[in-house]
């Protein structure tokens, strides 16, 4: 995605607490929905809390969020300031616009450093920091992600249902995706980008569903302010789409879990178990970095989760 500022406004309170001796009780990397939903699980449970956010969203170029009750259709960047607003009522949370650059253990737990050379401690750490697309060779599409090349079903299909569709994908990946959107509509096309990577009875079924193939690999995206008119093939051929849905490879948004011995799954995700703690004593995760159900939704269920078990790990040490 393009790499303009998010337009939520800082609001930055208790800067007065923010000293290089401070420490906090979770230091949340991250201010976006997963790190904004746990900072308010543990701000109600009067935890000292810094979050720790550069302001640069992956969905930041959506125009739309859906999937969310309560939230709808709304703009991404209205419901995250909105509860930011309603997160930073609670005294004991702290915000920062700042970009997290390295961590290390120390005795008291963990210390952040930010690009800024401001360092903090933390007697636990959370880390909501998302994930970063990494965008194919094509012109025009990173100025259509998020907008008319998109990555969910459940959070952009109904919005594009019975449109002429593309899945840019192959192989296993695109025979999932085709059966959820297939669902949404009967013109289908996969475009593999080169030779097609299909079992036979996948061909078969692909064929039963009338849903199309195209190997040649594509050149550019012809689109008007992010929105699709037409493929252009590297053979020269255009063909005419009004969406299309896009699996892309993705890197973690920041290496200091790594750094820190956090394992990664085979995916690429940090891995978590069913409470959100990572494989580090002290450090838990949550949102996009955790899992593959991408979803406004999802990071909120999971930040609230991470919250509540981080306060529990915090009250078995006081109690």
């Amino acid at each position: 995605m393009i790499d303009n500022r998010n337009p939520i406004k800082g609001i930055i309170i208790n800067q007065h607490h923010m000293t290089n001796n401070s420490i906090y009780d979770v230091i949340i990397i991250g201010g976006s929905y997963a790190g904004l939903s746990a900072a308010m699980a543990l701000g109600r449970s009067l935890r000292n809390v810094l979050i720790i956010d550069s302001g640069l969203p992956c969905n930041r170029q959506t125009p739309h969020s859906h999937n969310f009750i309560t939230h709808d259709g709304e703009k991404p960047a209205v419901i995250a300031e909105k509860a930011k607003a309603q997160v930073l009522t609670y005294k004991s949370v702290t915000f920062l616009e700042g970009l997290a650059i390295s961590g290390k253990k120390i005795k008291s737990g963990f210390s952040i450093t930010t690009q800024a050379r401001e360092e903090f401690h933390a007697k636990k750490l959370l880390f909501a920091t998302g994930i970063k697309d990494i965008m194919p060779d094509i012109k025009g599409f990173s100025e259509c992600w998020g907008i008319s090349v998109v990555h969910c079903p459940y959070c952009h299909g109904y919005e594009i249902r019975h449109k002429k569709t593309g899945l840019m994908a192959n192989g296993e990946k695109a025979f999932h995706l085709s059966s959820l959107i297939s669902n949404l509509t009967a013109d289908l096309t996969i475009l593999t980008r080169g030779k097609a990577d299909f079992k036979p009875e996948q061909i078969d079924k692909l064929n039963a569903h009338n849903i199309k193939i195209v190997e040649t690999d594509i050149a550019e995206i012809e689109h008007k302010s992010g929105y699709l008119k037409n493929l252009v093939f590297k053979d020269g051929k255009r063909m005419v789409f009004d969406a299309v849905y896009a699996a892309i490879p993705f890197v973690q948004h920041s290496d200091i879990p790594v750094t820190l011995g956090c394992e990664l799954a085979e995916s690429g995700h940090i891995k978590v178990d069913q409470f959100q703690k990572t494989t580090v004593e002290g450090i838990y995760a949550c949102g996009d970095n955790s899992t593959g159900m991408r979803s406004v939704a999802n990071a909120v269920a999971s930040g609230n989760l991470a919250g509540a078990m981080l306060n529990m790990e915090l009250v078995q040490v006081s109690f």
